[in-house]
């Protein structure tokens, strides 16, 4: 079964997704991918560079993640040349770890942006993970030292909560305790049947 896992930003879908893999998902995380393929040393990293120039790396042979996005967020079609490099490898390496999963494993798809990029339609079920905008506001300020300002911004860049709610098999709401939440997920887990 191919589980999609999502939540807005400060949601705790990390802690869902580490929740998950403790309970024995195989997790495929996007994120943690889109860095292993451009991590210094890479065919990845060596595209980007010839795409972008040398002036993307760090004094230690890493990509500067904020001088590469300073480029794409302004620029659409070099966002594009980005993601033509990114995205397919992403895609391998998450083939890749699929294949690799014990036969019968539940294998969760940590995707931030699963319902932005309109993939819900290709998971047999899709885990969103969710809190009120206040919440998340509230998490980014005290956890992540971010300003009211900032974080509302972030927020409001995002796909509007009902939009995510909407794409929804199972809904993992994240305002109780840790335990809470364990129990939430666990409880998913077991009817996902694994």
């Amino acid at each position: 079964m191919r589980v999609g896992l999502t939540g807005g930003i400060a949601s705790g879908k990390s802690t869902v997704s580490r929740i998950l893999a403790e309970l024995g998902a195989v997790i495929v995380d996007s994120d943690l991918i889109a860095r292993e393929v451009v991590a210094p040393g890479t065919p990845g990293l060596e595209q980007v560079v010839a795409a972008f120039g040398p002036e993307v790396l760090t004094a230690s042979g890493e990509m500067d993640r904020a001088a590469v996005g300073a480029i794409v967020f302004a620029d659409p079609a070099k966002r594009q040349i980005l993601e033509g490099i990114v995205w397919p490898l992403v895609a391998e390496r998450s083939r890749e770890l699929v294949e690799a999963a014990p036969a019968g494993a539940l294998v969760v798809h940590d995707i931030p942006l699963l319902v932005e990029t309109g993939q819900q339609g290709s998971f047999d079920a899709v885990i969103v993970v969710d809190v009120p905008t206040e919440v998340q506001v509230e998490r980014m300020v005290r956890d992540r030292g971010m300003s009211r300002e900032d974080a509302e911004a972030r927020i409001a860049a995002q796909l509007p909560r009902e939009q995510r709610l909407a794409a929804a098999t199972y809904v993992v709401e994240n305002t109780e305790t840790v335990e809470d939440l364990r129990d939430r997920v666990t409880e998913v887990f077991e009817e996902l049947g694994a």
